[in-house]
């Protein structure tokens, strides 16, 4: 999974390209989460504030991922994930409204990302 308008230089070799069926092709990518594909797959655990649940319950983040309503109010999403950086903007991107549960080294990138943005506005 790439984006075409990403290749910055493209150079004709002499060798053939290898053959690979479209079912190992499906097999390698299919998983995971984002653009970032593979057949190794780790499940993190989000929690998200009331204020942000009713548009995260809407929301597909992966073919396989797992939801529920919390008693509280909140929002639990279960996703997998193959590598973190997509998951870890989209993550970002919801702010004091979402808390990464499992697995912890996910949880210990989003607390460095969030540290480093603080850092940047205490200036």
């Amino acid at each position: 999974m790439f984006s075409v308008d990403s290749i910055e230089k493209a150079v004709l070799l002499d060798e053939k390209a290898k053959e690979v069926s479209v079912r190992q092709v499906d097999t390698e990518t299919a998983a995971g989460y984002g653009i970032y594909r593979g057949t190794k797959l780790t499940w993190a655990t989000l929690v998200f504030a009331p204020e942000a649940a009713r548009w995260v319950r809407a929301e597909v983040w992966h073919d396989d991922q797992k939801g529920r309503d919390l008693p509280d109010g909140r929002y639990e999403l279960k996703i997998p994930y193959s590598e973190a950086p997509e998951l870890v903007m989209d993550i970002l991107r919801h702010g004091e409204n979402v808390e990464v549960v499992e697995p912890p080294e996910l949880r210990k990138r989003v607390v460095e990302r969030l540290a480093k943005a603080a850092a940047r506005y205490a200036r």
